[in-house]
């Protein structure tokens, strides 16, 4: 199967094989949370992005073999299953303090810039503040391509993720210009935390109409 993006609860898992890389995408629940599988290719290592629900399915596309779980944020349909995975794995989990005491299990904090290995592949964290105080997104700078960014629920096609105030959506449409859009090539592709990806230059020429509407 060509790899869309394009996946449902229930439905099959689609894998993006990169030189270095593999990215498996499935959806759980009836949130349509979006979960990813990263595997080096070289080193065999894997890490999930956000055990959201359904332990025994993310376990199924995983195996037990998970080296580690990156959460991007506290709230409680991205968080549900990662008590079980950590339990069953014995993997790392990875989030940021700010939201890390509403997570069930963290063992290890994550800051702005900071990276994670996984084998031979390298990810950055990049904070964006907004939608929670400590939601983070992955990036993957592909040696032999183009970028790839992990965004949670900080960025979607079609705008910036959801915000209680208006402080909190100036934080955040600032921390998506500044660290994402500024520092990314129109190519890079982007795996939101619900539905369909997206791309860097898809949604640049929105970004004014986003200002404008704040949302």
């Amino acid at each position: 199967m060509d790899y869309t993006g394009m996946v449902e609860p229930g439905g099959s898992a689609q894998t993006l094989e990169l030189k270095q890389l593999s990215i498996t995408k499935f959806s759980v629940s009836a949130m349509d949370n979006n979960c990813y599988l990263l595997r080096d290719k070289e080193s065999g290592q894997k890490l999930l992005i956000d055990a959201a629900a359904d332990a025994p399915r993310i376990l199924e596309v995983t195996g037990t073999d998970l080296s580690a779980v990156i959460t991007t944020h506290k709230h409680w349909d991205h968080v549900r299953a990662l008590q079980q995975v950590i339990e069953a794995t014995g993997a790392r989990s990875y989030a940021h303090p700010d939201d890390s005491p509403e997570i069930p299990i963290v063992t290890n904090a994550v800051h702005d810039g900071d990276v994670i290995r996984l084998g031979a592949t390298e990810l950055s964290i990049i904070h964006l503040v907004g939608h929670t105080p400590g939601s983070i997104a992955v990036r993957y700078l592909d040696p032999h391509g183009h970028g790839h960014i992990f965004t949670g629920d900080s960025l979607f096609p079609g705008g910036v993720g959801k915000t209680h105030s208006t402080e909190d959506f100036k934080s955040l449409i600032s921390d998506v210009e500044e660290k994402l859009f500024k520092l990314s090539t129109d190519n890079t592709h982007v795996y939101p935390g619900h539905g369909n990806d997206t791309t860097i230059g898809t949604e640049r020429p929105h970004l004014d109409e986003w200002q404008k509407r704040g949302w």
